[in-house]
């Protein structure tokens, strides 16, 4: 048996690339605190596009190879992050990256979009009653952008979150564990306007030619539903280079990134979230500062069969 760290940090996302751009400062923060953090990531990723045209040959409708080369990719992200618990919901290649929405990719076998719901969650019930996390990070309802796969993690987290609690669900998973607090990836509007203002300034100095917009960012929500904000600032750097880490999905200079439509979008230091289920604990500030606020003196060790 191994014992875990008292803070426990479990992260859900749909396709290597989303944690480091959603989570990447937030996830080197805790993970150099001493924390476990664990991703989970619910497909390999395969129907994005290539950005390098050197490895053009990998997509979909070419070789096919791509959601290998990305298992690689976000091995070498979570390197640069500090995070040694990364996994794939159900194993590398269970479900497959389920395209943009309304494509006839939904409704290939294996599309995770197409997954039975309580039969994706059990996957996820077995890796938080395996490391019994007190937090939970995760996608809105709509999956930040409407991205078939982001809902459907979303979906399953938040099914997970439930099914892990009840005594009565799959005993063979684990003993039950209540996740204290569930956050969903947010960015509050205000900050996002000011950021691509401030982007369009500094764009000449870039190699980058056009500017995304405050749609392009995943989240995006009125300030007052957020409740915590993690400064990353320490850990930008970490974050650019597990961005860059993902090199066929993100290209990263500096401050800036684009993906494969070529609009440059700010890398951003701060993350923000919207906690929906536990107490936000803000001490006197307007937001939370801790994930764990409220429960770092009060949580337990965790004793789990060796990752």
């Amino acid at each position: 048996m191994t014992e875990l760290p008292a803070r426990r940090l479990l992260l859900v996302h749909a396709h290597p690339d989303d944690e480091s751009i959603n989570n990447g400062a937030t996830m080197a923060k805790y993970a150099a605190e001493g924390a476990h953090v664990t991703l989970v990531t619910c497909t390999l990723g395969e129907e994005g596009e290539v950005i390098p045209a050197g490895l053009a040959h990998l997509a979909a409708d070419r070789e096919d190879s791509l959601g290998s080369h990305r298992v690689g990719e976000l091995a070498a992200a979570m390197k640069e992050l500090g995070v040694t618990d990364h996994r794939f919901l159900g194993g590398a290649g269970c479900y497959r990256d389920s395209g943009m929405m309304g494509t006839e990719q939904n409704r290939r076998p294996g599309a995770f979009w197409s997954a039975d719901l309580d039969e994706a969650a059990a996957h996820l019930v077995a890796v938080v009653r395996e490391v019994r996390p007190q937090v939970l990070v995760t996608y809105d309802p709509d999956g930040g952008y409407g991205h078939p796969d982001h809902i459907q993690a979303h979906r399953v987290a938040m099914r997970a979150a439930d099914l892990a609690a009840d005594a009565g669900f799959r005993a063979d998973l684990g003993a039950p564990h209540t996740i204290a607090k569930i956050y969903w990836n947010r960015a509050p509007r205000s900050v996002v306007e000011e950021r691509f203002r401030w982007l369009r300034e500094v764009l000449p100095q870039s190699p980058f030619a056009t500017p995304g917009a405050p749609s392009d960012v995943p989240g995006v929500t009125d300030d007052e539903r957020i409740t915590a904000e993690i400064d990353g600032a320490l850990f930008r750097s970490a974050k650019a280079a597990a961005m860059a880490a993902h090199a066929t999905q993100v290209t990263v200079d500096g401050p800036l990134f684009v993906l494969s439509n070529d609009l440059a979008q700010p890398l951003f230091e701060v993350e923000y979230y919207e906690l929906v289920r536990g107490e936000a604990v803000t001490e006197g500030r307007a937001r939370e500062t801790d994930l764990f606020a409220g429960l770092a003196g009060t949580a337990d060790t965790a004793e789990v069969a060796a990752l």
